[in-house]
């Protein structure tokens, strides 16, 4: 029989996928001779089995009463003792942290009874019914589903009407007042009275938090994170030990390094006389950890023994959260702490330098994602000289946003969906807000230190965040934000400086930043390790420096098309396509050509020794023509041809499926003069840059080839062109003509095709098109419902599909170096600079990636990874 109940003594830290992350921990922390308070967890067996049933299985409940049995003995105490109550937290504990994400309820064995027991036995009426109060409000907002906006009010009447400040100063008699409000809330719900069973209290907590796997907001969570959806929660119960039982007890939480900056220094916030709930959430503003010197000596260096020690034992840097019960520690969870992407490379980095871990531990501990979330903007200093600070708060994680200010979640992604920037700023933020905080640029509160859940969320997403800005006053109802005299409309700008912690009104300018610190010690790991190599897609020379500073091994696709856009060469580009024979193409094609030889000699001269693919001619051509009569009338005058001529020769170029029509390899059979200039300007450019002492390998690629034949034909085009050009030159050349390979019919005769190919290049965008049969550019009326359904996984022209595209291209590679064992093999579409496809390209054998240049860091870590793993 599967046992589903483990006390923490039985299990360890490799365990994770039965105990979740935090019984595992627990477990271990147990094992290391920490003080860690007593108890036992339910596996995520049980949650599965419970998912499935709907119910605690029978054999679930005996073994419950068993280890509830057994915790009594081990403390002392009894489940609904009048003389020793034992109370218990239920916890839930994925084995991918998620925080704040699910349930967790505390004080459970609290009732009418206990309270009094509890207070006879601590002398402390008051910390007995503060407990009691706060386990009415969780149980009834996690079990009844009662909105805890209910429970909030009576405690702010309650406040009000006395004129305190603060719950501290709540009296016992104000607290029993509140109980008994809190109980009539439950009569007032219709959904039954608090239950005064400590069991009826403690298997309805369980149910709560196994149903909380399947929240909304835990939902939102794992695919945002990618975290997988069948891993389900463990519940982990444990005795429970109190933070708010007077001034010689607290709570908090500990970094053992800064999460924002990566600072080698144990960083952390505690509170005074609470309990855990009140730091996570924000309601009250902790004191630095560095206060808890003064405070409690002995504890503080307690924690940093503790702190040091599991940093060690885990290799890397920590979350802890802690209670002191009457001037006694206790460790509740230990767990790898979220930090920002800018922390996480200077703690990686460090790691190595301190020899706690190796280079290839280094650049596992990283997300390639989060990798770009540091190369976007900081603001200008010179704009940012000229505005002067609303408020300021905790710089809860780095970075610089500008957005329209909105106060809510729904109203944020509402906004974001019509394709605004957003700026989320509230009072606090709970786990219900996750939807508005995800789509948000910045997220800024005006309650909460660098703990609360806003602090810790923004970093975990690499949103810039603010947390503690007091001057802020949140108006819900107004949809308005006080700053003292000033106030800030919904819809307003603001500009967040997570870094500082600063707020402003208005928009400000940012520049960009490059690899610079610990990023560019840690790409030189990568690119030490990864079998793959790292090029980009660039076009512009401005493109190509940006890739390079972010260590591009070179370009893997230039579009020649976009060369064209450009008005002055739009105007030809336009006369050449509109000329009725080779004689009319002949003058476009000869100014066409000086522009490309320039082009040409530019990426060249940057790339220096780095290998260029430059791809001819792609796209239909009545991509380049007028689409309405607007237009043609414009372009009628630029290239002095009548109105009805041009219309009349645009409507005889039209196609009903241009995607699949003229274009690409098929114009070079029927306008081969089209090629040659191009060929002929590259060419040009070599010789030139010749002349000036720089040798030039060029790499040209054939777009849409779908047969040996066809890529002979075009191939030989090519070839006739370069050795004209090299007839009269006396230095020898070196150059490959290869072939973009997006058709099926291509990738399953790719042994043929290589005879004639000098290297293939996946254009992953096309070959998913004509695999799926789907147009890239129309899926968005249907793709996020597919995913929604699960009918596919992701959107395959952002993440490779695996079964089909992917098949096609294993059969390519595998066929191809049959024929010629060395054949490099490229990929240029979208995904090649997506992590989860870049993984399945270093399977199947694949050269290198080549994407954006704002994706080359990213794709760089990623090949790293991917190595790493497959070793």
């Amino acid at each position: 029989m599967t046992k589903l109940i483990y006390e923490f003594s039985e299990g360890n830290m490799s365990m994770r996928d039965l105990l979740g992350g935090k019984g595992a921990n627990l477990a271990e922390m147990t094992h290391l001779s920490l003080p860690v308070p007593r108890g036992f967890t339910l596996t995520t067996v049980a949650c599965h089995d419970y998912q499935q049933k709907q119910t605690l299985s029978d054999g679930l409940l005996s073994e419950l009463d068993q280890a509830l049995t057994h915790l009594s003995q081990t403390t002392g105490k009894q489940f609904d003792g009048t003389s020793q109550p034992l109370l218990v937290s239920v916890r839930s504990g994925a084995a991918i942290s998620m925080p704040g994400m699910m349930d967790t309820i505390l004080n459970i064995g609290l009732n009418d009874q206990t309270v009094e027991a509890l207070a006879t036995l601590t002398h402390n009426e008051r910390f007995a019914y503060d407990s009691y109060r706060r386990l009415l409000a969780m149980f009834g907002n996690v079990v009844y589903g009662i909105d805890e906006a209910t429970f909030d009010h009576v405690l702010t009447a309650a406040k009000h009407v006395n004129g305190y400040q603060s719950d501290l100063e709540l009296t016992s008699a104000d607290l029993k007042q509140i109980v008994n409000d809190f109980k009539a809330i439950y009569q007032q719900s219709g959904k039954g009275e608090f239950p005064q069973s400590p069991k009826e209290q403690l298997l309805a907590a369980i149910n709560a938090v196994f149903e909380s796997w399947n929240n909304h907001r835990a939902q939102v969570y794992r695919q945002q994170n990618h975290i997988s959806e069948s891993l389900g929660t463990a519940v982990n119960i444990q005795e429970m030990v109190f933070g708010n039982a007077g001034d010689q007890s607290g709570t908090g939480v500990a970094f053992t390094r800064n999460p924002a900056t990566g600072e080698k220094k144990v960083f952390g916030e505690y509170l005074l006389n609470a309990q855990g709930e009140d730091v996570v959430a924000g309601i009250r503003t902790p004191q630095s950890i560095e206060v808890l010197h003064e405070d409690m000596p002995e504890i503080y260096d307690e924690l940093m023994a503790i702190a040091e020690k599991l940093e060690t034992h885990y290799q890397d840097m920590q979350d802890l959260e802690f209670t002191i019960e009457n001037g006694k520690l206790y460790l509740l969870q230990a767990r790898d702490g979220k930090r920002t992407p800018y922390a996480a490379v200077k703690i990686a980095v460090d790691q190595v330098d301190e020899g706690l871990i190796t280079k290839a531990q280094a650049i596992q501990r990283v997300s390639p994602e989060s990798v770009s979330t540091m190369l976007h903007p900081e603001f200008d200093e010179g704009a940012l000289a000229s505005h002067t600070p609303m408020t300021t708060g905790l710089p809860a994680s780095p970075g610089a946003a500008t957005g329209q200010v909105y106060f809510t979640a729904e109203d944020a992604k509402q906004a974001a969906d019509a394709g605004e920037k957003v700026v989320l700023i509230r009072q606090d933020t709970s786990p219900e807000d996750i939807d508005g905080m995800i789509v948000s640029q910045a997220i800024v509160t005006s309650r909460g230190g660098m703990t609360s859940h806003a602090a810790v969320v923004a970093r975990g997403m690499g949103a810039t965040g603010v947390v503690g800005a007091h001057e802020i006053q949140v108006d819900y109802v107004a949809k308005v934000a006080k700053i003292g005299e000033q106030v800030i409309h919904e819809g307003d700008w603001v500009s967040v400086d997570g870094t500082s912690g600063e707020l402003y009104l208005g928009q400000i300018k940012t520049t960009s930043v490059g690899v610079k610190g610990e990023l560019s010690v840690l790409l030189d790991w990568a690119k030490e390790v990864a079998q793959m190599g790292v090029y980009t897609n660039a076009d512009t020379p401005q493109d190509f420096q940006k890739a390079l500073d972010f260590g591009a091994d070179g370009i893997g696709l230039t579009r020649t098309e976009h060369m064209f856009f450009k008005p002055e060469r739009l105007v030809q580009m336009r006369r050449l396509i509109l000329a009725e024979d080779a004689l009319g193409r002949a003058e476009p094609l000869t100014e066409l050509l000086k522009m490309q030889q320039e082009d040409f000699y530019q990426l060249y001269k940057l790339a220096g020794d780095k290998e260029v693919t430059i791809r001819l001619l792609d796209p239909p051509l009545h991509e380049f023509l007028p689409h309405d009569e607007e237009e043609i009338q414009a372009v009628s005058q630029q290239i002095h041809l009548a109105p009805e001529k041009l219309r009349e020769r645009t409507n005889a170029l039209k196609e009903l499926n241009p995607m699949l029509g003229h274009r690409g390899d098929r114009l070079a059979v029927t306008f081969p003069d089209i090629y040659q200039m191009q060929v002929k300007a590259i060419m040009s450019a070599v010789i030139r840059l010749h002349d000036e002492g720089l040798e030039v390998h060029p790499h040209i690629m054939i777009p849409l080839t779908d047969s040996k034949s066809e890529m002979a034909w075009v191939r030989q085009l090519v070839i006739d062109q370069i050795e004209a050009m090299m007839s009269d030159q006396e230095f020898e050349l070196a150059y490959t003509v290869g072939t973009m390979m997006e058709m099926p019919r291509a990738c399953v005769t790719a042994d043929q095709v290589a005879e004639v190919s000098d290297f293939f290049s996946f254009g992953t965008n096309d070959l998913t098109q004509l695999t799926f049969g789907y147009s890239r550019d129309d899926v968005g009326s249907f793709m996020p419902e597919y995913i929604k359904q699960g009918i596919l996984p992701a959107d395959p022209f952002q993440t490779i599909d695996t079964e089909g595209v992917g098949t096609l291209m294993e059969i390519a590679i595998n066929k191809g170096r049959q024929t010629k064992a060395e054949l490099p093999i490229g990929v240029c579409g979208e995904v090649g600079g997506d992590p989860a496809s870049i993984e399945f390209f270093n399977q199947i054998g694949v050269t290198y990636v080549s994407c954006s240049p704002y994706r080359v860091p990213v794709a760089r870590l990623a090949a790293a990874q991917a190595t790493l793993k497959q070793q």
